[in-house]
Order: C-alpha cells, then sequence, then structure tokens
C-alpha cells in the first residue's frame, strides 16, 4: 500500500495539477477567442460598447464554440483522471508503471487540446481522446484488481 508522500503519489499529484492546469487555461483560451472574435455571450461584456456594435456581438462564433468544447471534454476527463488516479496511486503500482499511466494521460490531453483548437483531421482528436480515456480505464481495472485480491 502506497503512502501520500511516495514516489508514485508525488507522481500523481504533479502530472494531476498539470492536467488541472491546462484544464484551467482553456477557460482564458475562451475568453482570448470570445475577445478576438468578437463574440460575447452576456449583455454585460458589450455594455462599454456602441449600441449599434451591442447586438452584433452578442453572437457565438465557431472558434470560440471550438474552445468549449475542448474544454467540456477536459471537464469529462480530467475529472474522473483526477479521483481513479488518486486512488492509483495509493494501491500500490510499480513507479515506471504509474508513470507511464500519468505521462499518458498529461500528454493526450494537452495533444487533444492542440488538435481540436486547430481543427486537426480526424482521427487525431478520437485517437487522443481514447488514448486518454483508456489510461482512467486502465488505472481503474488496476484499482478494482488489486483491492478484490485484499
Amino acid at each position: 500500500m502506497a503512502k501520500l508522500g511516495d514516489e508514485v503519489f508525488m507522481a500523481y499529484t504533479t502530472y494531476s495539477v498539470i492536467v488541472i492546469v491546462k484544464m484551467m487555461l482553456m477557460s482564458l483560451m475562451t475568453a482570448y477567442f470570445r475577445i478576438t472574435r468578437g463574440a460575447f455571450a452576456n449583455e454585460e461584456d458589450v455594455a462599454l460598447k456602441p449600441v449599434a456594435e451591442r447586438k452584433k456581438m452578442l453572437q457565438t462564433h465557431p472558434d470560440v464554440e471550438r474552445v468549449r468544447r475542448g474544454h467540456r471534454n477536459d471537464l469529462e476527463n480530467v475529472i474522473p483522471f483526477v479521483m481513479v488516479g488518486f486512488f492509483y496511486a495509493l494501491s500500490g503500482p510499480a513507479l515506471s508503471t504509474a508513470l507511464l499511466h500519468f505521462r499518458l494521460f498529461a500528454g493526450c490531453r494537452i495533444l487533444h487540446t492542440i488538435v481540436y483548437v486547430f481543427a486537426f483531421p480526424q482521427p487525431s482528436r478520437g485517437l487522443t481522446f481514447l488514448a486518454g480515456y483508456g489510461v482512467t480505464f486502465s488505472m481503474a481495472f488496476s484499482v478494482l484488481s488489486t483491492a478484490l485480491r485484499l
């Protein structure tokens, strides 16, 4: 059984923080795209603009929506990774195996964002999603296998 201060747990916290910060940066990327594309969601966001411009700026834009979908996909994948990874790190995996899981997931999420935002052709986005998803399932399977052996 691992402890909170061991190498596996420290690796888990490091890679969890990396993907959480990456996910948080998606909010800033959304704001950037809203500002640069002039596409705002709320009236108060354009309140200082001339009346003639306000209605034009209260719109959706494909680039903004693409970033928002990428952010939502992060929420759907990073949160389970962090939760399952916590139990996985405490289940006593080998450091090399744990690092493989953590690094692969973090790399997949970073690549997923790049291929999503810049609209790379499929199957690039699908493959990065599936590989990251598979990592989380692999850790979940390992945790359940370990628990069932006890």
